[in-house]
């Protein structure tokens, strides 16, 4: 966040599952509540097109990634809790995205292809910073 911040971008992350768990999430993290929204029936996650399901989540080549990048996992999931899974625990099928925004305007968007499949930080600062510029 504070490379976001630095870059003028304003961040929002979106998570499935209700804003109760969304609060534990944020405070674990920690993570500013006002920048995590809660979309407990995936509907963002619809209409963006991103991928669902067992075979993306453990079966696909994307996710072989992140069995490489196993220290990288423990450390980013240290302050993970049971208590912030959804109730519906399907979504941890959920695939993500990144995307960027200027207004309504897509500048860059990328689909999640399997667990852990994330685009490079410094890419998606990258396109933010252009972005802010132009």
């Amino acid at each position: 966040k504070p490379r976001f911040d630095a870059a003028g971008v304003k961040l929002i992350a979106v998570g499935v599952g209700t804003p109760d768990k969304a609060r534990i999430l944020a405070t674990r993290l920690p993570f500013p509540m006002e920048c995590l929204y809660a979309d407990p029936e995936r509907k963002a996650y619809d209409v963006l097109g991103l991928y669902f399901g067992l075979g993306r989540t453990f079966f696909n080549p994307a996710s072989t990634k992140v069995f490489s990048r196993f220290s990288e996992i423990r450390e980013a999931t240290k302050n993970y809790t049971i208590e912030a899974t959804p109730e519906d625990r399907s979504s941890v099928l959920q695939q993500g995205g990144t995307f960027v925004f200027r207004g309504k305007k897509l500048l860059y968007g990328r689909k999640d292809e399997g667990t852990g499949d994330h685009p490079s930080l410094d890419d998606v600062i990258n396109v933010c910073c252009k972005a802010t510029v132009a």
